[in-house]
């Protein structure tokens, strides 16, 4: 007996059901971006090695999936490296290409190859697969999406604004509350300068991240790991804790970081940021975060993170502002913003609440029975103009009993069956049948039409 197929551990099959509800999340953010002048481009699923190691950190280069050289790939390995076994080595012998990790690098590898062609500011969004040799485990898999949408070659902290109003748009549309919280790595690194530990930024940063998911004590324990004083962190608790509206607490910092010209300047970014989204109307709560680090260690401005209020989830989004994208492919000076929405928690959320709306996920609108040849050859024209009138419409293949007919409308909740036997036919016209009320309506050809719209 054949062995049953499987697919690789950490990813996934995406049935009719599940890619109509995908599709439904990615249009709608396609769309959002559109409004906002982005455009889209994608990048091969294989970046050189040259391209992706050394961008992600020691960890991050582990989790590259490699691919073997085409044809003999042993060719230019030596018996005495084989023995050696030493793996980094020997996929640096074996392997020339890997599949890309996440959308920021190549993106940066575009802008640098393309920058001739490119008008800026460039306004771009991407969707598109990424892999990780990461331990699968509940939520985390090794074949993703990503949706990133970036704004390089701007100063300006209209791009923040924009971005926010886009995030606030697409959960809107998606019906879903969410908290949009923002903070500034500026300002993270006038407290550490301030706290006399401006060497540890990256340390203060990563510890305070954690806040939500380990606790103040925690954070302040692996604070004193990092070398932190207890004085130093004494002082860190009043940032760590503020409480007040944006407005208070950016008065609050301020005060704080009098003395650091690093920390005041996000401090002025915050407040033309939150000050330009006063007047935009936005539908969702937005928040100033002192305990928001995020992770990547390139962000040197505003950061973003978006959690949604109705459903216990991780962030559902995150980005912010970067000053070097291309530096490293050696084109300095390109600055930039972007965001990252997390479609796979999106999907989870929008499932806890059954926020889909009916016609987004639900595919044939109407369903011809099939009573045989003559019978067909009448319904094919009606059909047609069906179709051309935008009503998703099937006839069904054979002509099989009818309860096999419409168990297969039952099965695929097709609201509506039209049928066509010897009366209807004599008479120029099909019978109707709402599916969901059982009621059915006796319709000349252009009332079919109105009746299932």
């Amino acid at each position: 007996m054949a062995q049953k197929p499987s697919i690789p551990k950490g990813t996934r099959d995406f049935g009719p059901q599940e890619m109509a509800k995908r599709n439904y999340i990615f249009d709608t953010i396609k769309q959002v971006y559109q409004l906002y002048g982005f455009q889209q481009i994608e990048t091969p699923a294989m970046e050189t090695l040259g391209t992706l190691m050394g961008k992600y950190g020691e960890e991050g280069d582990k989790l590259l999936f490699k691919v073997l050289n085409s044809g003999d790939f042993l060719s230019k390995v030596t018996d005495d490296e084989l023995r050696e076994r030493n793996s980094l080595h020997l996929a640096a012998q074996l392997c020339e290409k890997g599949l890309r990790y996440d959308l920021t690098v190549p993106f940066a590898r575009y802008v640098v190859m393309h920058r001739e062609e490119l008008q800026l500011p460039f306004k771009r969004y991407q969707m598109q697969p990424v892999w990780r040799a990461d331990r699968p485990q509940k939520g985390r898999y090794r074949e993703f999406w990503q949706f990133d949408g970036d704004i390089v070659g701007s100063d300006s902290l209209l791009n923040e604004v924009e971005l926010m109003q886009i995030v606030d748009t697409v959960f809107t549309r998606f019906g879903v509350r969410v908290q949009i919280k923002i903070n500034n790595r500026k300002i993270l690194s006038g407290i550490a300068e301030v706290i006399g530990a401006a060497d540890k930024i990256v340390d203060i940063t990563v510890a305070i991240d954690k806040l939500d998911k380990i606790g103040l004590d925690n954070v302040n324990a692996e604070l004193r790991e990092d070398g932190l004083t207890e004085e130093q962190i004494a002082k860190l608790q009043p940032i760590i804790t503020l409480e007040g509206t944006n407005d208070e607490k950016l008065e609050t910092i301020a005060q704080v970081l009098a003395a650091s010209e690093t920390g005041m300047r996000g401090v002025e970014e915050l407040r033309y940021i939150l000050g330009a989204l006063k007047t935009a109307g936005l539908k969702n709560e937005i928040q100033l975060d002192l305990t928001l680090a995020r992770g990547l260690n390139y962000y040197t401005g505003a950061i973003f993170e978006v959690k949604a209020l109705d459903v216990p989830m991780g962030s559902i989004l995150g980005g912010g502002r970067y000053d070097n994208l291309t530096g490293i492919f050696g084109m300095p000076g390109i600055s930039g913003v972007g965001i990252s929405f997390g479609i796979d928690r999106i999907f989870d959320v929008l499932n806890a609440l059954d926020a889909y709306p009916k016609d987004a996920v639900n595919g044939t609108q109407l369903l011809f029975i099939n009573f045989g040849e003559r019978e067909t050859a009448y319904c094919l024209p009606f059909v047609a103009q069906a179709r051309a009138a935008g009503i998703r419409t099937e006839i069904f293949p054979d002509a099989a009993k009818m309860k096999k007919q419409m168990s297969y409308a039952n099965a695929k909740q097709i609201p509506f069956v039209a049928l066509a036997g010897e009366n209807e036919m004599a008479d120029g016209k099909l019978t109707l049948k709402n599916m969901q009320t059982g009621e059915q309506t006796l319709v000349a050809p252009d009332e079919l039409i109105a009746a299932v719209k």
